[in-house]
């Protein structure tokens, strides 16, 4: 809220975003990170945190096997595939994120790349279901920690068409104290400019957008979180998941003893104390509790319990299979059982289309994000002399999701073994090993092969 105030008074505008879809990204947040709303509706609640699963394994699909190589003879194409390779480790993070909160900003910030969430966003300008305007919050702090950085980063196109960056920055001693303005020279971020003017140029940022349809806001260009259809089904299953763990609990067995019995001819004074006392010194088994009777102390009774786990487990996989088809996912693709918990399935089959389609809708909107991305570093590289200008194309290569590592794995080893394929290629695709180690080692399996044989040195 304090960011968004601020935005306001400094640069008189207000954000486009509706504040019903400004809860549902909240929402979505809690429920990510694993605290779910529904947590406070009963102190027993207790949540598996399924929608951080969803969002894991989607972004495991979405980005495996996945290659980007951008194209050209020039130095501008190599600068621009070595700043891609340097967050090729980072893309399963940034999708995660975007499946979670619905949209994710990924932006240059003439070092690296800034994966930024709803948070640290404001839209201010909109058109077609893209962001035409917005506002970035970025911090540091100095190496001291006793001073809080923090720049107001605007975004926009202005009346002629021109792409137009202004930079306001603050200083405080505590994160997001905005309250005394600074000069940008004066903070870490002096290689900018308070303000820059570019002409004929895409927004210098990439966005991850989610492809379900925004029934929330129809206006709005943000995406939704693939699980936000599927949340009164994420609440039913922590419940499900919670019966199931309590009536385990309550399942152990029971001996409702009158405590006159654990002394011989006499009566035990009538309090819990003494008669924990009494149960500890005789060595009795914990699952033994007190009662009492108004006879001679007689009382005796066993209680054991059964576990409903078939039914059960035919509650939560019914609510999994729902989860997965609202998400995207083909029915039947998470699955739980007692002794593993919840599982996805091995590969997809090549019959599950639905989940097949649902991971090229995402990793169609992935390569629309990189896409902005490389443009918006193109741009940079433009701004701040970061490379010679030259042309590039960029081609885009995923994995097949059928794809099955150990089987693949086995047939390569089957061509090695019928010398179709030379052994050091098997050990570069399956062994992680360069050429030249690949090489070396082949060498001197053959050479160790020939002395097996022949003999000699």
């Amino acid at each position: 809220m304090k960011f968004k105030s601020k935005v306001n008074s400094v640069f008189d505008i207000k954000s486009v975003t509706s504040g019903e879809m400004e809860s549902a990204i909240a929402r979505w947040g809690r429920t990510y990170r694993g605290f779910p709303d529904w947590l406070s509706e009963d102190e027993d609640f207790r949540t598996i945190n399924f929608a951080k699963s969803l969002c894991e394994e989607t972004a495991r699909l979405t980005t495996l096997g996945i290659g980007i190589q951008i194209d050209g003879e020039n130095a501008r194409a190599k600068w621009l595939q070595e700043q891609i390779e340097g967050i090729y480790y980072r893309l399963r993070e940034w999708v995660e994120y975007g499946c979670a909160f619905g949209t994710i900003i990924i932006k240059p910030n003439g070092e690296s790349v800034d994966l930024i969430t709803p948070a640290d966003f404001i839209i201010t300008d909109e058109a077609d279901g893209k962001i035409k305007g917005v506002v970035f919050i970025n911090r540091a702090v100095s190496s001291n920690q006793k001073k809080f950085y923090t720049r107001l980063e605007y975004h926009r196109y202005d009346d002629d068409g021109k792409y137009v960056i202004t930079n306001k920055c603050y200083v405080g001693k505590q994160k997001d104290d905005m309250d005394e303005a600074i000069d940008i020279l004066d903070t870490p971020w002096r290689e900018l400019s308070e303000e820059e003017t570019i002409e004929n140029t895409e927004p210098l940022y990439g966005v991850l957008r989610m492809p379900k349809a925004n029934n929330i806001d129809f206006d709005s260009s943000l995406g939704m979180s693939i699980f936000s259809e599927a949340m009164a089904e994420l609440r039913d299953l922590d419940i499900a998941y919670t019966l199931y763990n309590l009536e385990i609990e309550d399942s152990k067995r029971t001996v409702l003893l009158d405590s006159d019995r654990l002394v011989a001819g006499g009566k035990l004074k009538e309090t819990n104390t003494n008669f924990e006392a009494q149960k500890a010194k005789l060595k009795l088994p914990r699952f033994v509790k007190n009662v009492y009777g108004n006879g001679d102390g007689q009382f005796y009774q066993e209680i054991n319990p059964t576990i409903n786990t078939e039914g059960r487990l035919v509650g939560v996989n019914a609510l999994l299979s729902q989860i997965g088809y609202k998400v995207g996912f083909a029915n039947g693709y998470f699955v739980f059982n007692e002794s593993q918990g919840i599982q996805t399935a091995t590969g997809v089959e090549a019959n599950e289309q639905r989940t097949i389609q649902f991971i090229k809708d995402v990793r169609d909107k992935l390569e629309d994000a990189i896409t902005g991305l490389i443009d918006a570093l193109n741009s940079f590289a433009d701004l701040y002399d970061l490379s010679p200008v030259g042309e590039y194309e960029v081609n885009y290569n995923f994995g097949d999701i059928t794809y099955n590592y150990q089987e693949d794995k086995m047939t390569w080893w089957g061509y090695v073994m019928q010398g179709k394929v030379a052994f050091w290629r098997y050990l570069v695709k399956f062994e992680n090993m360069t050429e030249d180690e690949a090489k070396e080692i082949a060498d001197e399996a053959t050479a160790s092969q020939m002395q097996q044989l022949f003999g000699g040195e």
